[in-house]
């Protein structure tokens, strides 16, 4: 067990371009997971949508 900082993903969307708003494909992922930094994010994405890791770039995106 680690008492490292951990953040949780609100909302997941896909989009081609940093410009456009996206899909919302939060149900690709467990919402209550704790992840331990934005590289585990990026893998797991890249796990889950079958893409190469260097394919999935992430934007955090400011809370409404």
């Amino acid at each position: 067990m680690t008492d490292a900082p951990t953040f949780r993903v609100g909302k997941l969307a896909r989009a081609k371009t940093a410009e456009q708003t996206g899909v919302d494909v939060s149900d690709l992922i467990d919402r209550s997971y704790n992840y331990h930094s934005p590289r585990e994010l990026h893998w797991h994405l890249a796990e889950r949508l079958g893409l190469a890791p260097g394919a999935v770039k992430l934007r955090e995106a400011a809370a409404a």
